[in-house]
């Protein structure tokens, strides 16, 4: 059985995830149009997202916590924005 990752420290690796994207190098040959590279700048992401995406609806999820959340969706959506538009 796996472990249960407390509500706090999904947020922190989301943030980690969405840190690894940015850091990501861009590939010499396409650019930030390689195929390869977009997938991989959107696994990124979406496993950050999918990290939090349930803290919300925990009912022992605070007003902060529900907050930061909201962040790391934000923060997502501009990487996004930045690294590949």
């Amino acid at each position: 059985m796996s472990r249960l990752i407390p509500a706090a420290e999904r947020i922190v690796r989301a943030r980690e995830l969405i840190q690894k994207a940015r850091d990501l190098p861009v590939p010499a040959g396409a650019g930030k149009y390689d195929l390869t590279y977009i997938a991989q700048v959107k696994d990124l992401l979406q496993q950050a997202r999918d990290m939090v995406k349930f803290i919300s609806y925990q009912p022992s999820a605070s007003a902060e916590m529900k907050n930061e959340v909201k962040k790391i969706f934000a923060e997502a959506d501009q990487a996004n924005q930045e690294i590949l538009h």
